[in-house]
């Protein structure tokens, strides 16, 4: 991957103007998770990565910034319990897998279920019986037929998410990010991320981290240049018990992104598998100040 300079790199307000657009343009509606949540629908950001990896630098999250890659590794691999996800650095999805959430779906405690990320990316049901792994064939067909655009990859799986009277989802959360779809044009990639839902303050930020590193991941595997990073959120919004942490956030200019690289191990990794958080390093980064613990609804 092929930097601009960091000097001559334009600021990026990208995120920044999507907090704006949903503080004040966002229809208000209440939420399963308690606050009510302004809502704007379709949000697209798009990243030239040259003029920067979007680590946001409205607000600092260099305390953090890896983490969410680690979890995007853990996904690719198959993850859905707690110790599965403990192996790669995860330590937040407790709250999801509790003893009465996972009762209440027909799975083992510390389990978030089949119907979640990793059951989708590394084992999503077929009729042939055998698991397909989306990931593994994502990265086979980009090599052996760069052109076609049919490179995509999915989260959902449909029978799992069902809600109703007498109908038991198979997952703690249903998916809310995750439809990648990949075009290599004139030898660089284009990856689109499609997220349905995204909380804007507190998810969005890792969300756009995980999905640029996946686009170093598939650089490195491939051969082809990584070139434009789309971010799309269907259902944007921003809880009420977050406005007051986000109004400061949307007075700050616009700052230059920065830097990240593959380090030199992971520059020799061949299976998407292998990949994890500890492979990536940042540079360049200087953001604003945090602005102390944004609520993150349940």
């Amino acid at each position: 991957m092929q930097y601009v300079p960091f000097e001559q790199r334009e600021p990026d307000s990208q995120y920044r103007d999507v907090l704006a657009r949903i503080v004040k343009h966002g229809e208000t509606s209440p939420t399963r998770q308690g606050p009510a949540a302004r809502t704007l629908m379709q949000q697209t950001m798009r990243f030239e990565l040259a003029n920067g990896f979007p680590v946001i630098t409205d607000r600092s999250i260099a305390s953090f910034w890896q983490k969410p890659i680690g979890e995007l590794c853990a996904f690719i691999n198959g993850a859905t319990t707690l110790d599965e996800f403990a192996d790669f650095g995860c330590d937040w999805w407790g709250p999801w897998a509790t003893p009465e959430k996972t009762a209440k779906r027909g799975l083992p405690a510390g389990d978030i279920g089949p119907g979640s990320y990793g059951g989708a990316f590394h084992d999503f049901p077929t009729i042939e019986g055998q698991p397909f792994d989306q990931f593994k064939h994502l990265v086979e067909q980009m090599t052996e037929f760069p052109a076609d655009r049919t490179h995509f990859v999915s989260p959902w799986i449909p029978q799992y998410q069902i809600r109703g009277e007498g109908k038991q989802p198979k997952t703690t959360i249903s998916p809310c990010h995750g439809w990648v779809h990949v075009r290599v044009i004139n030898e660089r990639i284009h990856l689109h991320m499609f997220q349905r839902s995204g909380d804007v303050p507190v998810g969005v930020p890792s969300n756009m981290v995980q999905y640029a590193a996946l686009t170093l991941m598939l650089e490195q595997l491939t051969g082809f240049t990584a070139g434009v990073y789309y971010h799309t959120i269907s259902d944007a919004h921003v809880y009420e018990d977050q406005i007051d942490k986000v109004l400061p956030l949307l007075d700050r200019e616009p700052r230059r992104l920065p830097t990240v690289h593959l380090t030199e191990a992971g520059k020799k990794i061949t299976d998407i598998h292998d990949f994890r958080a500890e492979h990536f390093e940042l540079s360049d980064y200087h953001p604003h100040p945090a602005v102390g613990r944004i609520p993150v609804a349940p």
